[in-house]
């Protein structure tokens, strides 16, 4: 059993485009993190985003050389960002992927891979410079609950490593429910002229109970469970933004996790029906 106090593992809900530029409480709460990473002289860091997902039996590893393209991002100064130093590192994802494989997960590294908004939001507020060491991991695109709980079981043993873990998707984040005209017509991601609607702010609160009052392997079976919640689909049209959640409780929801405290740290609406809430599974 590792001795070593593991890293705790970060849910990033990253909402918008519009989130890159604009302050906010995630925001801030993203910025914490890096201070806290770089005084623990956190060596790396794995993502799993919702941007990023591949056919087949497995998933696939960023293994980029150096900095990668990133895709443009709508509604954000290019200053924001285009300069960005993502140091994607192919010797970590190497590691990744024998981890992966050793664990039964196909897993194939990709040097091409274009870096999204997802990522490299939370990469700018957290490490404002350049990045440390990164990878990303895709999802896989049957988005198999067992299988995304599985390979964030099979990275949790990096936390020892002072590698932080990370996920960037969302508990509410349904796009087909969300205000746009306040962001196209008024460029006001966070305007809320009216509530948000019930279903909203009712799974909301589901996500949050389910994510904070459990631990250890209840945390991967509350997070699993949440996928059959009637407001499911209401939250989620599609399931790439929630495939992180699921990653995220598995690299936190080992025996040995049981009694860790899990806390939602920041949250904003955006778009009325959106919302954006940050947890943290474990302490530093």
């Amino acid at each position: 059993m590792p001795t070593k106090s593991p890293t705790p593992v970060i849910m990033c809900s990253h909402g918008s485009t519009m989130m890159l530029g604009e302050d906010s409480a995630p925001g801030r709460y993203w910025e914490s993190v890096g201070k806290e990473a770089m005084r623990r002289n956190v060596k790396g860091v794995i993502f799993m985003g919702a941007h990023w997902e591949v056919t087949g039996k497995g998933v696939e590893i960023a293994s980029n050389d150096g900095n990668p393209q990133k895709q443009p991002v709508a509604w954000v100064d290019p200053a924001r960002y285009v300069d960005y130093q993502i140091n994607s590192s192919p010797s970590l994802a190497k590691k990744v992927q024998e981890s992966l494989l050793e664990n039964g997960i196909e897993a194939k590294l990709n040097p091409n891979v274009e870096w999204v908004h997802d990522v490299f939001l939370v990469l700018t507020w957290m490490f404002p410079k350049s990045s440390p060491p990164v990878t990303l991991i895709s999802t896989n695109a049957f988005y198999d609950p067992s299988l995304l709980i599985d390979i964030g079981a099979a990275v949790r043993k990096f936390r020892y490593e002072d590698i932080l873990i990370i996920g960037t998707g969302g508990t509410v984040h349904n796009l087909y429910r969300n205000a746009w005209s306040n962001v196209v017509i008024y460029r006001d991601n966070f305007a809320q002229p009216v509530p948000p609607e019930q279903w909203a702010l009712d799974f909301r609160t589901e996500a949050q109970d389910a994510l904070t009052k459990n631990s250890g392997p209840a945390l991967r079976r509350a997070a699993v469970r949440l996928m059959r919640h009637p407001l499911y689909r209401d939250a989620h049209a599609t399931d790439d933004h929630y495939a992180p959640v699921l990653f995220c409780a598995g690299a936190a929801g080992d025996f040995a996790d049981k009694g860790t405290l899990n806390r939602a740290m920041a949250e904003v609406w955006e778009l009325e029906n959106m919302c954006n809430t940050q947890f943290q599974f474990g302490e530093w």
